[in-house]
């Protein structure tokens, strides 16, 4: 299954929402606002064969509030086919609130966006993701019981971002095996774009066994770069020029999209595997072109997995962080099954994935409508 449904802009004055919803197949979606509090916000609800969609909620000054809607349906779909791959009996969900983190967070929106949350019902479990910290969840769980990944003191799994990463780490090891022979990363020239909570996690992974010198950084925010510079002693580069870096393994782990026909032209790595969500543009397209390339693509709701698993066992109760990470871990033979697949199929390593996500939901969506 391959969607490419291109975003209508605020200048076409028209957002055609049914037909986005329906070209990605989504169930429901829901526009909060609060003018008291200053809450934009999208709930999208993709699938829910497999359970209560669940996703973590994204805030980020999007250019316009067509664009929060196509990030909004394009993670939510992600994250059927990422908690279905894991294993996991939920379904897909994704939230967004459209305003600048750094400087519109307030402890009222948290608390009134908690509150449309709690209006479904349960119907979507939200956690954290770009933008978004424990803290913020605080904020959330006093107004609903349908979040996760709150803080440990309040008997939550706390912060997803390492298990993430973890997950990612495993993924990259894998890739290497795939291509190398073997999966260490010792003397890998790694383009690591985006470090944020996961990224910063996944690096520290990697400086296990490679060298500061053989990795590059870059991101959205200056002072972000210059922090991680000082405090690991890697390379970096601005973030435009992270594409053109020499290196072996690309890692996107900010936004979506920066697999696309320009980087593809630019990148000169063996792998793609990081954390980021929607890295594929067109999924078929630039699957594809990574294929033809000889460009291992780790497919993103598989490698970035490591998350919605760390909050899953949270929302089952009885949380333990070694069953989580244990569980994360297994992203390894997940993803050796999808590239010997699509090897033995000659087909790109995103179809491959699809189908196995794909199989799960038909299977048991099968089996709960008797």
């Amino acid at each position: 299954m391959s969607v490419t449904i291109q975003p209508i802009t605020e200048a076409g004055k028209e957002f055609a929402i049914f037909s986005q919803m329906a070209g990605y197949d989504h169930e429901q979606v829901v526009f909060c606002h609060d003018h008291a509090t200053g809450l934009k916000a999208i709930i999208a609800i993709h699938n829910t064969a497999l359970g209560a969609a669940a996703g973590g909620t994204r805030m980020w000054a999007y250019k316009d509030e067509a664009s929060a809607l196509h990030d909004v349906l394009r993670l939510s779909r992600g994250m059927t086919f990422k908690n279905a791959i894991a294993g996991l009996n939920l379904g897909g969900g994704k939230a967004v609130i459209i305003g600048d983190a750094r400087t519109q967070k307030n402890e009222a929106l948290f608390r009134r966006f908690g509150q449309f949350v709690d209006s479904l019902a349960g119907k979507y479990i939200t956690a954290e993701d770009v933008g978004i910290s424990t803290k913020d969840m605080e904020y959330i769980a006093m107004h609903t019981k349908y979040v996760a990944g709150k803080p440990e003191i309040m008997g939550g799994s706390g912060d997803p971002s390492p298990v993430t990463a973890y997950g990612v780490y495993v993924g990259m090891k894998a890739s290497a095996k795939k291509v190398y022979g073997n999966d260490s990363l010792a003397g890998k020239k790694i383009a690591l774009q985006g470090v944020g909570h996961v990224g910063e996690y996944l690096l520290e992974n990697i400086l296990k066994e490679n060298d500061p010198k053989n990795i590059t950084i870059s991101d959205f925010y200056e002072d972000r770069v210059k922090q991680i510079v000082a405090k690991y002693g890697v390379n970096a580069v601005d973030k435009d020029a992270i594409y053109d870096v020499p290196m072996d393994i690309y890692a996107p782990c900010a936004l979506g999209a920066t697999i696309n026909d320009n980087t593809l032209s630019r990148l000169k790595c063996s792998i793609i595997a990081g954390a980021a969500n929607n890295q594929l543009e067109d999924e078929k397209r630039h699957a594809d072109l990574c294929k033809a390339q000889g460009i291992l693509y780790a497919p993103d709701f598989l490698i970035n997995g490591g998350g919605i698993i760390n909050v899953y066992y949270e929302i089952i109760g009885n949380y333990n962080r070694e069953r989580a990470y244990n569980h994360a871990g297994e992203i390894y033979d997940t993803l050796t099954n999808i590239y010997n697949l699509s090897e033995k199929e000659n087909i790109n390593t995103q179809q491959s994935a699809m189908r196995l996500a794909l199989e799960r939901i038909e299977t048991i969506g099968k089996l709960k409508i008797r």
